[in-house]
């Protein structure tokens, strides 16, 4: 009788869902998209059912699909546990780790520490995807993301890699010519460089002043002429005088120190922007994953520290 699941099927079907489509696939497995096609038939062949929608350009996973995909990574993940716990990559992490990080801050920031950590662990493959706005909590497809802010879901492990504050900031030249705002109701007549980055609301920048009773915050809607989303375009064009700016101190701390951008209302706060290593529970005995958390966050507080 033939075996409606075969083990090798399961890391093929992973990586197939993970490239998005049948030629992509085939160049992650170093076959040709005929070859990855008939194991795709052949499988479904097995399972009895279709797995997957395809079309000439993508393909589409059916409720099957899913369902074969969810337990896969999931047998996957145990298989590679049961490896670290049993064999030396209890104490030597190796296998493959998927990290997932925004534009700017993971250029800036991860991806160095990555280069880092693989030079240490050099038995560990990571691959990086870096994206606009954070992949949904529940996809897979990752096993780490680096992301701001802590996520309101319990069904994930959020570790704290380090503080990280929102600052309104705008070049010295620009404040000379358009006067600094005193109050959060004067950024409404200056122009205010926008970013349209995650599920945070568009346009609207939220201060806070007081403590206890007498805390307060006020929801300022912006206005300008340029928006982007991407973080680093922005500080440019703070840079070069066209307006006030909200980023992450992350990305501006240097301009800050050196003058080149000034800080605008510094006793109000802004929403927070603390920076978190964001994983699934079953992951929480990786080694991998446990040793790639605990390198980025000492990582980060020597270079946040330096």
């Amino acid at each position: 009788m033939a075996e409606t699941v075969q083990p090798s099927d399961l890391s093929f079907f992973s990586t197939l869902a993970a490239s998005g489509s049948l030629s992509a696939a085939a160049r992650e497995l170093g076959l040709t998209a005929a070859a990855v096609s008939k194991r795709l038939t052949q499988m479904e062949s097995r399972a009895g059912v279709p797995l997957v929608n395809r079309t000439t350009r993508r393909m589409m996973l059916t409720p099957e699909g899913e369902l074969y995909l969810d337990h896969a990574r999931r047998i996957l993940d145990q298989i590679d546990e049961l490896a670290e716990l049993l064999g030396s990559a209890k104490k030597s992490p190796k296998g493959l780790l998927r990290v997932n990080a925004t534009l700017g801050f993971g250029r800036s920031h991860v991806a160095p520490a990555i280069s880092r950590f693989v030079a240490r662990h050099p038995q560990v493959s990571v691959q990086l995807q870096l994206s606009v706005a954070p992949p949904p909590l529940t996809d897979d497809s990752f096993d780490v993301c680096i992301r701001f802010g802590e996520p309101p879901d319990t069904r994930v492990i959020a570790r704290r890699l380090a503080a990280n504050r929102r600052v309104l900031c705008a070049s010295p030249a620009y404040i000379a010519a358009h006067g600094m705002p005193a109050t959060p109701h004067d950024l409404a007549r200056h122009n205010c460089i926008g970013i349209r980055q995650g599920d945070e609301a568009y346009g609207v920048w939220r201060l806070t002043t007081g403590r206890g009773a007498s805390r307060k915050t006020e929801a300022v809607r912006i206005k300008g002429n340029l928006t982007t989303n991407d973080g680093e375009i922005a500080v440019k064009w703070a840079l070069e005088g066209h307006g006030i700016l909200m980023r992450a101190e992350w990305d501006i701390e240097d301009y800050l120190a050196d003058g080149r951008l000034v800080a605008v209302l510094p006793d109000h706060e802004t929403p927070n922007a603390d920076i978190y290593a964001v994983y699934s529970k079953r992951h929480q005995m990786s080694a991998r994953i446990r040793a790639f958390v605990d390198f980025i966050a000492l990582d980060l507080k020597e270079a946040h520290s330096g």
